[in-house]
Order: C-alpha cells, then sequence, then structure tokens
C-alpha cells in the first residue's frame, strides 16, 4: 500500500506537508541534499516540465539554484540554506519571487522503526502570499513528488 501525503494549510501563512517514507532517514537525507539525486525525484514525472539544472551548496548561508524547462522556456528557483542540521533539519529560502513574497521551507526528518517520517512546511509572508501559491497549483504535484522520493530511497544503496 502507498503512504499517503497530507497536503494541509495549519494556519493562514503555513502549508504542511507529510510522509512516512519506507527508508531510514540518513537516505532521505542524501536525496534532499546530494543534486544528483535530488535531480531525479523533484520533479512529479506526469508534469510537462524538466530540471535542467540543480545547483545545491547545503550549508549555513550556502545557496541553491533550480532551473527547469517547460515548452521552450525556462524558470530559475533560487534561495539560500537558513539551516542545515544533518540528517534531520533543512530549511531555505524561496527567493526567486522578490523578498515580499518569499516563503520559508523547512524539512524534518525524524527515523521510527526504519522508516522517517518527513514533514515538510512552507511558511508564507502572507495569507494572500499562501493564497497565490496555492491558487498557482503549486503543490499539486507533491504527492507524486514524495512518491518518486519514496521509489528512490528504496533502490539507494543501505
Amino acid at each position: 500500500m502507498k503512504n499517503s501525503t497530507p497536503v494541509e494549510r495549519k494556519s493562514e501563512r503555513e502549508l504542511v506537508v507529510t510522509r512516512t517514507i519506507d527508508g531510514p532517514q540518513r537516505l532521505v537525507w542524501e536525496a534532499w541534499t546530494r543534486p544528483e539525486l535530488f535531480r531525479r525525484w523533484w520533479v512529479p514525472k506526469s508534469a510537462p516540465i524538466s530540471l535542467l539544472a540543480c545547483e545545491m551548496d547545503v550549508r549555513v548561508g550556502g545557496s541553491y539554484r533550480l532551473e527547469f524547462g517547460f515548452g521552450g522556456q525556462t524558470m530559475a528557483f533560487f534561495g539560500r540554506y537558513l539551516e542545515v542540521t544533518p540528517c534531520s533539519r533543512l530549511s531555505w529560502t524561496n527567493d526567486e519571487g522578490g523578498e515580499a513574497a518569499a516563503a520559508i521551507t523547512t524539512v524534518t526528518l525524524e527515523e521510527r522503526d526504519g522508516k522517517t517520517l518527513l514533514t515538510m512546511s512552507d511558511l508564507h509572508p502572507s495569507k494572500e502570499a499562501l493564497d497565490a501559491a496555492l491558487a498557482s497549483g503549486s503543490t499539486d504535484g507533491t504527492p507524486e513528488t514524495m512518491d518518486q522520493l519514496e521509489a528512490l530511497v528504496a533502490v539507494l544503496p543501505r
């Protein structure tokens, strides 16, 4: 049975995704922090976009940049890492929309009996910013993306 991926609005500004991944915390962490692994699961396979470039300097103050291609156009997402606690917590800014619209994403990983509880929180600067993100459909692919993460973790060497 496939693990569920609830996407819930927790407040006017916060959206929270949870998922139990069948795999150890260390491997889930590696999938989030190693560009060659991240590229393999981040974009939903059903989406008409591709991840063209993935740069990650995963350390406090380090930056990331993701470049997507779709329909002959490109779009970049970028920001900086605010918190990096190996294997358990990763937090970053989403700066592509400008400072007024920048959300902060935090991922926490907690191992339980060989499985990993993943919690991803997006904290938006305002209710309107979260409303706009939801209206854009930006979270529609999240369950599929988490399925892909779990499938990748399943084939990584233990």
